[in-house]
């Protein structure tokens, strides 16, 4: 004898197509999250603080063999003051990040060509120091 048995609709989710789509989408993120960070690699010096808020800023860094970069587009000191005035009206705020092994009386220099551009809120970038304890 035959028993019949009561086949229905099964109302369950499979869910392995799920998480192999979400692995896929993982790796590539691992893989590309890196390549996202642009700009200039500078040693930043360390120092206590708080964050910045990510607004729009104009940023000058000084590279270590004291090139001087402008929103990541290289710009020469005499250019400095003429770029700087040029833009303190929109935005009179300005972010130094200077390499920690670049002469000091360079980074001066160039916070008088700043100061000169007509440029009164100057922000030095720090990278936070690390505690241990």
């Amino acid at each position: 004898m035959r028993v019949e048995r009561d086949r229905g609709v099964m109302s369950e989710i499979n869910v392995t197509p799920l998480v192999d789509v979400m692995l896929v989408l993982l790796i590539i993120f691992m893989v590309t999250a890196p390549l996202l960070q642009q700009g200039i690699d500078v040693n930043l010096p360390k120092a206590k603080g708080k964050d910045m808020p990510p607004e729009e800023r104009v940023s000058l860094v000084i590279k270590k063999d004291q090139g001087l970069y402008m929103n990541d587009s290289r710009v020469s000191l005499d250019d400095l003051r003429q770029k700087l005035a040029a833009i303190s009206k929109q935005n009179p705020d300005v972010f130094l990040k200077a390499d920690k092994d670049v002469p000091y009386g360079f980074v001066v220099e160039v916070m008088g060509e700043i100061k000169e551009a007509g440029i009164e809120k100057l922000g030095m970038v720090t990278e936070p120091a690390i505690r241990t304890k």
